[in-house]
């Protein structure tokens, strides 16, 4: 699309053409529509990005953040002039034997300490990313978390560093490392390959199995694990698809109380008033073991959910929904086969209520981890 979109646009006029003539309109086209494809596949997705953030800001014209972060640090001690030893164990990233502009990261924490300038006068990636970390600590932001690839791992060190020093510790930086994405169809690899541009895109992905699929599966793995992605199986009715037995769990509980208005027809439709209309149930009815766990598993929900939040895990979430909807199924399944333990006893409205206020329990619980995660909650699935 974008070379298409150039060919349109300047048509054959700059061909042959010297870079300094066709660089700046090209990369300008080409940068928008890039954007405008990751902002509309980030919508499909449910993503809500605040703030898309250039490099070439920290560097632009007036106002060089990069140099101001060097001076910063450099007013403070932790910016020298030296020579750094030959690399023995630790590695350094394009090491040279002269007097280098050299950011104090050993007295936060690193190894050894970093470059700051190359040989021919330009910042090094650590500078600019110094900078960038610091311009999110003077926007107001204390609790930073960068998402990084699996190959970036021995970066971590030093940029937690350096976040130390231009915050004054006031700041810390968790670092998320994420493994890589296996797609595969039935179990076979989907043969992908960027040299010859046969690849599979992300809007793809949603497009053929929907952003509910992608969001759960995404986050039903810890980040730092490789994700085997079936794009048949995310689309399976059954257990082995773990978001269909999630929203399943929460359209099960729906039919349930639709169904228990023939023995109890008061049971209010909406969620707010049968909640309340099931607090004077006498949940002491409740004694087999199977209705027993649910609840413990139940009243796990706000400390997980405060777990999951400092250690910045979400798929925690995941896997507890997925245990939940797990213990949900099977005393459904239980009652189908021992008639005392269905939900609904036609005779016994008191059993009946309390059984619907732990239904209840689990379909609130249910729609509030989805919610959680930015994936639907569906009251029926056909």
């Amino acid at each position: 699309p974008v070379g298409q979109a150039l060919a349109a646009e300047h048509g054959d006029r700059l061909l042959g053409k010297p870079e300094a003539s066709w660089l700046a309109p090209v990369r300008g086209t080409a940068i928008s529509m890039m954007m405008a494809m990751i902002k509309d596949d980030l919508a499909a997705l449910n993503i809500k990005h605040d703030v898309f953030f250039s490099e070439r800001s920290l560097i632009g014209t007036g106002n060089n953040r990069v140099a101001e972060t060097i001076d910063f640090l450099r007013a403070r001690g932790d910016v020298y002039e030296g020579r750094l030893p030959p690399p023995k164990s630790v590695s350094v990233e394009d090491y040279e034997d002269r007097e280098q502009t050299l950011f104090r990261a050993t007295a936060y924490g690193d190894d050894v300490d970093r470059p700051l300038l190359k040989s021919d006068g330009s910042y090094t990636y650590f500078a600019s990313d110094i900078a960038y970390h610091k311009d999110k600590f003077d926007r107001g932001f204390h609790n930073l978390v960068d998402v990084w690839g699996a190959d970036h791992g021995g970066y971590i060190k030093r940029m937690q560093a350096a976040v130390r020093a231009v915050t004054s510790g006031k700041a810390a930086l968790d670092v998320k490392i994420v493994q890589l994405v296996k797609l595969l169809r039935n179990g076979e690899p989907v043969k992908m390959s960027k040299r010859s541009g046969d690849f599979v895109t992300l809007r793809e992905v949603v497009d053929e199995v929907g952003s509910d699929a992608v969001r759960f599966m995404m986050l039903f793995r810890k980040n730092d694990a490789v994700l085997d992605f079936d794009l048949a199986k995310v689309l399976e009715q059954s257990k082995d698809n773990p978001v269909f037995y999630v929203q399943y769990g929460h359209a099960r509980g729906h039919s349930i109380f639709r169904n228990a208005r023939e023995v109890i027809p008061e049971l209010p439709e909406e969620a707010g008033a049968r909640a309340a209309f099931l607090l004077d149930a006498v949940l002491e009815r409740l004694t087999d073991t199977a209705e027993l766990s649910l609840l413990r598993q139940l009243a796990l929900y706000p400390r997980l959910i405060d777990a999951a939040a400092t250690a910045h895990e979400p798929h925690r979430i995941a896997f507890y929904l997925y245990d939940l909807a797990s213990e949900f199924h099977a005393l459904w399944t239980r009652g189908r086969d021992l008639p005392y333990l269905r939900f609904i006893i036609n005779d016994d409205p008191e059993i009946t209520k309390a059984r619907l206020a732990l239904v209840q329990g689990v379909v609130s619980v249910l729609a509030s981890g989805l919610a959680v995660l930015g994936v639907r909650a569906p009251d029926e699935m056909r």
